[in-house]
């Protein structure tokens, strides 16, 4: 028992560091953590989850295409002529479009571009801006577990796998994209009446005698001015396409060659080789320079969400590994009676670990140790988003900065943020539905 506890404080503070210095750091302390665990503990090294991040840096680097072809400003431009067309309703279709601007490129970073636009909206229609502010930031993380291309799903795509239980894509999206939308109304649905409205507002009102204050809010923020290219729009149809492959090859795997072992070749490949394929596609329709994908700031995130789970999973399947049965002697019954307290276990991991992705790096290999079916874990992927809880997350500060009435903010108390009801609603909202669907369907 000594050196369970000895080896869960050394994970755990390895985990502590990694978040506190940011970045890769995670990544290769992580890795630091796995050579103390194998040669200081004489514990056997697990698998490096190379399958997961081949996957990733395939999507990565597509997604990195897009952005450098126009192709993420087309789609901001896109959902600010529905926004400004419906302006009354903002509340509602401002965070279903963050929403799903994640779901179709795979990563919440495609939201800033938009945030300026949401608190441009609202305050033309005279709406609290903190109304839609808060939870289309909150909204746009949502949208990661439901998205057939990000690093959260294709993880647990080839977690999955890797452990002997098998589920399709389809599987995962049919259970986390209506939660993630249920999630989503419910919250936006509080949002509706939040705070006063501005005219009401007795700060906001004494902050409107400020000439200065005044000026920058009639400044006009707009991306309609934007000139789009014909292969901009282009790159966004290839990069559709590619995902509609993947989904086509989910739903029909007999039109798959067969490997070696008399099976179609497996989903985590085929992810692989598409979302290249679809991105040199996209490369040379737009005549995208190469120097310029590895400098776009949708690369620069996936590399080091590529890292971080590198070393964060490694070591956190070594150390359970080599502790499964003093976990399962003494956890794995109350999990199993109470499925529900492993949620809470990953909602309060991943307040700190910034990544969903990594979330499940972390927490899966636990819950397969503690003997919960994969079917039940995959009902409980929503609550691995939590990092809004202290709202530092960079589209939570984003929102923050682009609101210029001041009314989405961080509170005196650090945690009576904007951000936090909006977040609990959604992320408990979607959890539940998702549980409730994959006892179903599953």
């Amino acid at each position: 028992m000594l050196m369970f506890w000895v080896q869960f404080v050394l994970v755990l503070g390895a985990v502590l560091v990694g978040i506190r210095r940011g970045g890769v750091a995670l990544g290769l302390i992580g890795g630091m953590g796995v050579s103390l665990l194998v040669l200081g503990f004489r514990s056997s090294p697990s698998e490096p989850p190379i399958a997961v991040m081949l996957i990733i840096l395939a999507v990565v680097t597509a997604s990195a295409t897009l952005q450098v072809a126009g192709g993420l400003d087309y789609l901001v431009q896109l959902t600010e002529r529905m926004l400004r067309a419906h302006p009354k309703y903002v509340t509602i279709l401002a965070p279903l479009s963050t929403f799903f601007l994640t779901v179709c490129v795979g990563t919440g970073h495609a939201v800033y571009a938009l945030l300026p636009v949401i608190a441009d909206v609202a305050i033309k229609t005279g709406i609290r801006p903190e109304r839609p502010m808060a939870i289309s930031s909150v909204a746009s993380q949502m949208g990661i577990t439901a998205s057939p291309v990000a690093a959260a799903v294709t993880f647990f795509l080839g977690f999955a796998a890797k452990a002997g239980h098998p589920v399709t894509l389809i599987d995962i999206i049919s259970i986390t994209m209506p939660a993630g939308v249920v999630g989503v109304l419910a919250a936006a649905a509080w949002s509706f009446n939040r705070g006063k409205d501005l005219d009401k507002d007795p700060e906001y009102q004494a902050r409107l005698q400020d000439p200065e204050f005044r000026k920058a809010l009639d400044a006009d923020v707009t991306t309609l001015d934007k000139k789009i290219s014909g292969t901009a729009k282009l790159s966004v149809a290839l990069f559709f396409a590619g995902v509609a492959t993947i989904i086509l090859f989910a739903v029909f795997p007999d039109l798959l060659p067969l490997g070696a072992d008399k099976k179609p070749v497996p989903m985590t490949t085929v992810v692989q080789f598409v979302m290249l394929a679809f991105g040199a596609f996209i490369m040379f329709a737009a005549d995208v320079k190469a120097k310029e994908i590895a400098h776009s700031s949708v690369f620069t995130a996936g590399m080091i969400a590529v890292v971080s789970i590198f070393g964060i999973a490694w070591m956190s399947d070594t150390f359970i590994s080599a502790n499964k049965k003093f976990l399962v002697d003494n956890i794995g019954v109350m999990v199993k009676m109470a499925p529900w307290t492993f949620a809470i276990a990953t909602f309060c991991i991943s307040a700190f670990v910034k990544s969903q992705a990594a979330t499940l790096a972390i927490t899966l290999p636990l819950g397969l140790a503690l003997g919960l079916p994969v079917p039940l874990l995959l009902g409980l992927v929503p609550a691995s988003y939590a990092y809004f809880f202290f709202a530092f997350y960079p589209s939570d500060l984003a929102a923050i900065n682009f609101d210029r009435t001041g009314t989405t903010r961080i509170g005196k108390y650090l945690l009576n943020h904007s951000f936090m009801i909006p977040g609990l609603i959604g992320v408990s909202v979607s959890t539940v539905v998702a549980y409730g669907i994959s006892r179903v369907i599953l």
